[in-house]
Formats: structure tokens, sequence, C-alpha cells
């Protein structure tokens, strides 16, 4: 089916995983993602997604191409994972594909696919399956591929030999991926503030303006950010993946900001159609290609820090004020 790696765990409730990711939740480090908190129980317990499961199969799938960005600063870098076609969809055909032979394989035999627009946590299930640990960066990371890999899993009704070997964490000391976010959006090691991310921001975020600490710490981003796993010590073992749909389209790892800027609704939905990219939506790659812009222009990012500044100030004297007038004369 074209997947590097595999492993099996029971379809019982992640209790551990469990705690730590409504902790997340309370620290409000999902930022704007609401549907992170709708039925956070459900990303723990496959059952609760597909009632007869009793296996999940999880599985890797290598999208390393080895190719690197445009350096030209005219031009805004596009994260690795969304140079080719959507991930969604290749991932989701062959873990359909595998799911059918399955069943012809095992009488009786059931399931559902799961890629990450499920409610279910790929990187806690792939690190219970054996297929690797999750790194500082809450990447998952394996030996043979780095943190290079998409998930997926199936949801079997078949009681199957689960993996008990599982992979310890190798990070050891290193804070690579700590030092070099220029964000400081892993605020300890394991855990991201999503406020704080290049990715969310440039992917997610819904805002019309990209915030300030966000767009003067964008270093060349329009989709994404890959620093964070650039870094990474065992990203340098890479492999060149034979899936021939995550080679960059048209060639291109970096797209021109003004072409960007100067798209018509039309033009996004044809040069993004089967593109993970047209998750940021059209008005999301226009502020973003404006934000890069404008750091870009040495007068107006001046003009950005002394408005934030004076807002900072103004903020400050409101709240001496609103003291001042709390305690008295």
């Amino acid at each position: 089916m074209g997947f590097h790696k595999v492993g099996i765990a029971p379809a019982a409730p992640l209790s551990d995983e469990s705690v730590r990711l409504q902790t997340w939740l309370d620290n409000g480090y999902h930022a704007a993602m609401a549907w992170m908190e709708r039925d956070p129980e459900k990303r723990t317990y496959p059952k609760l997604i597909f009632p007869e499961a009793r296996s999940v199969i999880a599985l890797a799938l290598n999208y390393f191409t080895p190719h690197e960005h445009d350096a030209d600063p005219a031009k805004g870098k596009i994260s690795r994972y969304a140079w080719g076609d959507d991930y969604h969809d290749v991932v989701r055909e062959k873990l359909n594909l595998l799911l059918d032979w399955i069943k012809t394989e095992i009488p009786g035999a059931d399931g559902k696919a799961c890629v990450d627009t499920a409610p279910i946590m790929d990187k806690a299930w792939a690190a219970k399956a054996g297929i690797g640990w999750i790194g500082k960066s809450s990447n998952l990371i394996t030996k043979e591929y780095g943190s290079w890999v998409f998930l997926g899993e199936i949801l079997l009704n078949v009681e199957l030999d689960y993996d008990t070997d599982l992979i310890a964490d190798h990070c050891g000391s290193c804070t690579a991926c700590l030092d070099a976010c220029p964000t400081q959006a892993i605020v300890e090691p394991y855990v991201v503030d999503s406020q704080k991310c290049l990715s969310y921001a440039t992917i997610e975020l819904r805002d019309t303006e990209m915030p300030f600490e966000i767009a003067s710490n964008m270093e060349g981003w329009l989709y994404g950010c890959d620093i964070c796993q650039d870094v990474c010590p065992w990203n340098h073992f890479e492999k060149p993946t034979g899936e021939a749909r995550f080679e960059p389209r048209s060639g291109e790892t970096s797209i021109d900001l003004d072409e960007v800027l100067e798209f018509k609704p039309e033009q996004y939905a044809v040069r993004f159609r089967k593109s993970a990219i047209k998750r940021a939506k059209l008005s999301g790659l226009k502020r973003n290609a404006e934000a890069l812009k404008t750091a870009s222009r040495p007068a107006e990012k001046a003009d950005q820090i002394e408005k934030k500044e004076h807002s900072e100030q103004s903020e400050l004297f409101d709240h001496l004020n609103i003291e001042h007038e709390r305690l008295g004369p």
C-alpha cells in the first residue's frame, strides 16, 4: 500500500494522554481552534468513534522530497508537507485500500479509516503502537524517517497481535527545536502554544491582520513552518519518499508574494485544488503575503514597532489611571 511504518495497539482509552490534552486545552494553547474543545474524550477513546473497535492499526507515510526553499525574499516559503497533493487524500486512499484488503483476508472484519480530520490523536497512537516517539517539538519522530511522516489509523473490529516494544524518547538533552523557534511557541519541552506558532498563525488563524509578535518573526514563511523540524538532528536521516504525489507541484517550494496578492478567487481555486494550502483560504494567504512584504520594508516595520510600543504605553497609563481612581487621593 506504500506505507513506511506500521504498528498495532489495543483500542483502549489513552488515559495519560487524556490528562495532558485537557491540561493543554485548559491553558488555552489551542488558541482559536474551538473544535479541539468539542468532545475531547473522543480523541482518546477510539470506541467513541467506532464502537466495534478492538485494535488500532497506526501507519506512517514518509513524505520527504529532496528539494529546498527558494531564498528569494520576494517569495514566501511553503511548509514541506504542502508541496505536493493534499496528504489527506493520499493517506485516506491508501488506508481504504488497506482496509479493503484486510476485509478480504479476515472474514467479518470491518473498520474505520482515520486521517487527522477525524477526532483522534494520531501522534499518541503512533507512539503507543511503537512507530516512534513524540519529541520536544511535539512532532512524532521515527528513527528511520525523522518527523517527515504523515500519520493515519485504521480502527478494526478484530483483536490482532499488538506491538509491545515501544520506542523510547531519544531527544535526550537536545533543545534544538526550542532554541530555534523564532516565536518561542514551544513553551516547554513537548508543549506548543498555538497562539505563538507560525504554522497556526499562517494556516488556522482567521484574523484579518497578523499579530505583531508573529508578523515580526515570520522568517519568510507564507504557509506553515518547518523550523523545528529542519533543526532536529533526527531529520538528518531523511530518506526520499517513493510517493510521487508529494513532489512539489510545478517544482514550487515557495510562491511569489505579489502573485499571491493578485490572486482572484477563481485563480486561487484552480491553483490549489487538491492541495493542503487551501486550508489557509485566499484571505489568509493574502494576509500572510502582506505581512511578509511589510516585514521586508524597514520603514513600515519600524512604524509597526512604534505603534505597538505606543499601544502598550497607552494600556499601561490606562491601568495606572484606573488604579489611581480606585485608591483615591
